[in-house]
């Protein structure tokens, strides 16, 4: 059985709504069960929470009645309300509850090293509040008292969110999502600043402007308060138009191609290349440390690293602009894609990341064709129906190919606390990759051997 308190309550049993409690205040003392899974909730809080300050005399009556029909429904689907001294608990199994699951991935999310798998973690996370929690049961004061912490967790989340996707380019994505939460939470300051930023980005820089004073005069008037030194810093940066604003931090180690910056060769080979777009994968990544920002990045490497051509990569980019929903997607993909590669690279016996590789280079050789390339000769190409997923494929069209290369297993990982970039050594002599910092007294990862013969091996599972 499955319960949704993140908007209206609901409880779902193999996808269709069932009916629980015939009044309102006995689906309410379930919901206040539920967001307690486990737990004993006593008799004097379920009052509480059902008639305020003023409960009847017969309010403990009226919570075993309420009980006992819960009961009658609820056990059919394997779900249990245990009695326990003066209070009840709801069994943890038998059940998921979407408050649960966002809790969930909201941890996960600020546990995940790699910024796309963050990102997209957020978004699962966020994506099941369907309204206000308990839209249909309960007031705002109520609620606070049943689920402040659950509240604000789902604003950092989105704070949190924004800053990752404005880090990798996404303003517009910002700007589709911010706008109404900050009319709900007029004095967030960590709200309004992206918002801010992507109202500046899209060429707006009078309703980021706007935006701060709507913020300062509700600061001032609500909590007498002027904004805090960030947001106040972004507001003089806006005022001067400062070009830093308008586009991510450059990487370093990094060469421009068209207008991207995007991360040298060092690999040896286009997966490998693939799994290099990170700043410094061994330590804790953060959004700004990705290369692979933006949909315009992803085409424009493909070309970069001649898994297609100059005239395609320029269809790509006037493709990706014309359907911007459709390309973040796309990148998305990528960059999942990109964990799992680099997985089935240093992981080889992780079957599910292999499994997930082959499913895009399975997708990719479906969408190829077969023809003559300048010298002659023939040649595997993706065809043009692969639309904006092309990149995509021919990264994973590379990453299968050197998975069935028997210079596998001459791929080496660097061993660089703040590195972790992988490259071809068939003369297993290289110590470490190319990026300059490594070199000079790098810090070991801690599972690579003696600095010596310093690179970590990945050979065969």
């Amino acid at each position: 059985m499955d319960f949704r308190l993140l908007g209206p309550f609901e409880a779902r049993v193999g996808g269709r709504s069932i009916p629980v409690g015939t009044r309102r205040q006995e689906r309410l003392l379930l919901a206040a069960l539920l967001l307690d899974a486990g737990r004993l909730v006593p008799v004097d809080r379920l009052i509480s929470l059902l008639w305020g300050d003023d409960p009847p005399r017969s309010a403990r009556a009226a919570i075993h009645t309420y009980v006992a029909r819960l009961r009658q429904t609820l056990t059919v689907y394997g779900v249990a309300v245990a009695t326990r001294r003066d209070g009840y608990l709801l069994e943890a199994a038998g059940h998921t509850v979407d408050v649960a699951e966002f809790v969930d991935l909201a941890k996960r999310a600020n546990a995940a090293v790699d910024p796309s798998e963050r990102v997209r973690l957020f978004e699962r996370a966020v994506g099941l509040w369907r309204g206000p929690l308990l839209a249909d049961l309960v007031d705002d004061r109520l609620r606070h008292r049943l689920g402040a912490s659950i509240m604000e967790l789902r604003l950092t989340s989105v704070e949190t969110w924004a800053e990752a996707r404005l880090a990798m380019g996404d303003h517009h994505l910002v700007l589709a999502e911010l706008p109404d939460l900050v009319q709900e939470h007029p004095t967030r300051e960590r709200l309004a600043g992206p918002l801010m930023t992507a109202l500046f980005r899209a060429g707006r820089a009078s309703d980021a402007l706007e935006q701060y004073q709507k913020i300062r005069k509700n600061m001032v008037t609500e909590l007498g308060v002027e904004p805090g030194p960030a947001l106040q810093d972004l507001h003089r940066r806006i005022l001067r138009n400062d070009p830093s604003l308008d586009r991510p931090p450059a990487p370093a180690f990094a060469v421009r191609v068209r207008d991207q910056w995007l991360p040298w060769k060092a690999g040896g080979h286009a997966a490998l290349e693939f799994c290099n777009t990170y700043a410094g994968w061994g330590g804790r990544l953060t959004a700004e440390g990705d290369w692979l920002r933006s949909y315009r990045a992803l085409a424009v490497w493909a070309g970069y690293v001649d898994l297609t051509d100059d005239d395609t990569v320029t269809r790509l980019l006037d493709a990706g602009e014309q359907d911007p929903r459709l390309a973040a997607a796309v990148l998305d993909e990528a960059r999942r894609l990109r964990v799992h590669l680099y997985t089935c690279l240093t992981e080889p016996g992780d079957t599910r990341s292999f499994g997930v590789v082959a499913g895009y280079a399975e997708a990719a050789a479906k969408v190829s064709q077969f023809g003559r390339d300048r010298d002659g000769l023939g040649q595997w190409r993706l065809a043009s129906s692969a639309g904006l997923r092309l990149p995509l494929y021919a990264a994973a069209k590379a990453g299968a190919d050197l998975l069935a290369d028997p210079r596998r297993y001459t791929v080496r990982r660097c061993p660089g606390v703040h590195c972790g970039w992988l490259y071809l050594d068939q003369s297993r002599l290289r110590q470490w990759c190319s990026m300059d910092i490594c070199g000079r007294g790098a810090i070991l990862r801690p599972d690579a051997v003696e600095p010596a013969c310093a690179a970590t091996w990945i050979g065969a599972a």
